[in-house]
């Protein structure tokens, strides 16, 4: 199932006359979400899925969440209008919108994905003209795909009873984290004190993480910041001389997996979190979580709550150093099993039996090919 992304000036890939099952019309506006979108083409792809991706060109940015959404729902609507121009010969089964904003000005009606809603995410002013917009959507939307539980309860909040036309779809963690077979642990290895991640610096709450950091770190521990270098560091008016502090900028997906498995600790501090792939991956890939409360979607949130209560909460320095000189008893082994719905198999599973019967019928897809993934 070998196929280019679809874009500007692009074409389709695929012997002509096969069937594409899924057009995924893709804004891709953060990572997060550029990750997931490529965790969930993997596996459909795995199920048997005839993929085509839509890519948005990435607009300019602009100052303002209303204007910076209208260009990015012009940008999807302009990929997906040109991928289903391409396809008219063979057009798709159905067609999935990654984000409620990729959704907003859609050629076509078609499932939509999602990890929160602008009736959550963007309140007051910032939201004027997408909230109405977005409410028309869900209700149209033949399938609704969210990210999480909560997610879905803030659609529902928005239009009643849209959790009938829906299926909560984790996007997983890295396949690399989930080999039981190397579970990790809390020490030894484990040199570096702590990581953080922080590419967009104020929703991540990387002020809060600084501050406390400084107030409790003892000498000889390190705090690796991931999504920031140096300069960005400066310019945000945090002091880039304390050793103890390393801005990192954006690393490889292995070099930041590898980097959270040399830690003992993750710390953030969200003002709003509507997923958190970054927390569900450090508790896979064995780090202690030390966070506030936020709200939004936070799926990490009752887990690190199950794992260790005196983790979570507003003193982050207590937290920090309860994590680095008491941490919990087989804290490694317990999150292991509490992320285990989020891993890959475990979505696979999901997407096999459930979705694809949902998103494209099982016609073309023997219960032979399913159960092939359990």
């Amino acid at each position: 199932m070998s196929e280019r992304l679809v874009g500007a000036g692009d074409t389709v890939d695929a012997p002509f006359g096969d069937t594409v099952d899924v057009l995924l019309v893709q804004l891709g506006s953060t990572e997060g979400l550029r990750v997931a979108d490529e965790q969930l083409v993997a596996s459909l792809r795995r199920a048997g899925v005839h993929v085509v991706v839509a890519p948005a060109a990435r607009p300019s940015e602009i100052g303002t969440l209303m204007l910076t959404d209208l260009r990015w729902a012009r940008a999807a609507r302009h990929a997906a209008v040109e991928a289903l121009a391409q396809l008219r010969e063979r057009p798709p089964r159905s067609v999935i919108y990654s984000t409620t904003t990729a959704s907003l000005l859609w050629p076509l009606p078609g499932a939509i994905r999602f990890d929160s809603v602008s009736a959550a995410n963007r309140p007051g002013r910032h939201g004027l003209w997408q909230r109405p917009l977005e409410r028309r959507r869900l209700r149209e939307a033949p399938l609704l795909l969210p990210s999480s539980a909560g997610a879905l309860a803030e659609a529902a909040a928005v239009v009643p009873g849209c959790e009938r036309r829906a299926l909560v779809v984790p996007s997983p963690i890295a396949n690399r984290f989930c080999d039981k077979g190397s579970l990790p642990q809390l020490a030894g290895e484990r040199h570096l004190a702590a990581v953080t991640y922080a590419a967009n610096p104020h929703k991540k709450g990387l002020d809060r993480v600084l501050t406390a950091w400084r107030a409790v770190h003892r000498p000889g521990e390190r705090l690796a910041i991931v999504g920031v270098t140096p300069e960005r560091l400066r310019q945000l008016g945090f002091a880039a001389d304390d050793e103890s502090v390393e801005a990192l900028g954006m690393l490889a997906q292995d070099a930041y997996h590898a980097l959270l498995r040399r830690a003992r600790v993750f710390i953030c501090a969200p003002r709003r979190e509507d997923y958190g792939l970054v927390q569900l991956e450090a508790l896979a890939a064995g780090c202690q979580l030390v966070t506030t409360v936020a709200p939004g979607p936070y799926v990490a949130l009752p887990i690190v709550r199950q794992l260790d209560p005196r983790l979570v909460g507003e003193n982050l320095g207590t937290a920090l150093r309860t994590a680095l000189d008491s941490p919990g008893d087989d804290y490694a082994a317990r999150a292991a099993a509490l992320v285990e719905p989020f891993t890959v198999a475990a979505v696979d599973r999901l997407v096999a039996e459930e979705l694809l019967p949902r998103l494209v019928g099982g016609d073309r897809f023997s219960e032979g090919s399913r159960s092939s993934l359990r």
